[in-house]
């Protein structure tokens, strides 16, 4: 019985995915879906890709938390569309919560609406939300072992930023390690070192998404 439940739910939800996919395609505005632990580094990732790219695109986010609207008021100062959900403790956002927010943001005059996910490897992977891609987000911090440990969003994810390169050296973090897993999980995927509080590696990112951006 439980598992025709949960077969619903997602069932439910994938066709609303379907309708914010489609709503999406037919205004031109691409949707990134941010997934990675408490603490990766989402909200410094959006401060500083949406501080590089802002003068060049449209940008709004949808900020999911479980409680609170302090990751939102980081990113206020600089001027784009944002909306909150609040999941009061639901582990991840869906479709329907998407589709429900979308007319807060004139999608006419958006490029890219960012999604900071609850913080969560796996419940948000599980979850269609209509976006064009899922990004992971990984830390250096959280242990080598992510990708075997969770395959499914490394699987589904377009690319992979491994942020806080900087303390590498004060962690037991096997870059070996991970890069043969990631490998036998999916070898073809974009990965890009960087550390977003010391600026390294970060202008690969840039040009990445910007390109991402540019096709759609």
């Amino acid at each position: 019985m439980e598992i025709k439940i949960m077969k619903n739910v997602l069932d439910r939800n994938k066709n609303k995915a379907n309708e914010v996919r489609d709503l999406l395609k037919q205004k031109n505005v691409l949707m990134v879906n941010i997934i990675s632990s408490p603490g990766a580094g989402k909200t410094t990732l959006l401060e500083k890709t949406i501080g590089n790219l802002k003068d060049k695109f449209k940008i709004a986010v949808i900020e999911g938390d479980i409680s609170t609207d302090r990751d939102a008021q980081r990113l206020k100062n600089h001027g784009i569309p944002i909306v909150v959900i609040n999941t009061e403790g639901g582990c991840h956002l869906d479709s329907h919560s998407i589709s429900k927010v979308l007319p807060e943001f004139d999608l006419d005059n958006l490029d890219i609406i960012f999604v900071e996910n609850v913080g969560n490897l796996v419940c948000p992977s599980h979850f269609d939300l209509g976006e064009t891609f899922k990004l992971a987000v990984v830390s250096i911090t959280e242990g080598d072992d992510k990708p075997i440990k969770y395959p499914m969003l490394f699987r589904e994810a377009r690319a992979i930023l491994l942020n806080k390169l900087d303390l590498i050296e004060y962690t037991n973090f096997n870059k070996k390690v991970f890069y043969n897993d990631l490998n036998n999980v999916n070898g073809k995927i974009p990965l890009f070192e960087v550390s977003f509080t010391k600026n390294e590696g970060v202008d690969q990112w840039y040009n990445w998404i910007s390109s991402q951006i540019s096709s759609k």
